[in-house]
């Protein structure tokens, strides 16, 4: 069966693993692998493999996003000022989201692997977010695009 990774062969590509810390109460275990970006317009477009079972940080991008979950099935948890709420996306699920939702996502019990075309704003990608909310760490497009984060 054809499904949408076999359109992705990243087997000689350098993907990234993020490192989790040791500020998180949460199984951190991910990796990133930029594909492109254009310096002019601030687009990014990179691939995130999550773990089972496992989130990436809590954050929220500081420019419009639209992702594509690849493979497996991938739980996002959304924040706002009047509520939370869970989704379950599943391998074909396109997702437009408008910058600045703080949220947490998480493989499924296969893992997960999407793709991402961001937006920077500002010359900053993400912030890192600490369980209340609060802002432990920026990162720069330039940053993020060279891998050095």
């Amino acid at each position: 069966m054809t499904t949408l990774a076999n359109f992705f062969d990243t087997s000689n590509s350098h993907w990234k693993r993020i490192p989790a810390g040791n500020s998180f109460d949460y199984p951190i275990d991910y990796w990133m692998l930029i594909l492109g970006h254009d310096k002019e317009s601030g687009r990014i477009d990179f691939l995130t493999r999550w773990a089972p079972n496992s989130y990436c940080h809590y954050h929220r991008h500081l420019g419009e996003t639209t992702s594509v979950v690849i493979e497996g099935e991938h739980h996002l948890q959304c924040e706002s000022p009047t509520e939370t709420y869970t989704k379950v996306r599943r391998p074909g699920s396109v997702s437009h989201a408008p910058a600045g939702d703080f949220h947490m996502e998480k493989g499924g019990p296969n893992g997960s692997l999407l793709f991402f075309t961001m937006e920077c704003r500002d010359k900053y990608a993400f912030e890192i977010l600490d369980n209340g909310g609060n802002i432990i760490a920026a990162l720069k497009c330039s940053d993020f695009v060279a891998g050095t984060y």
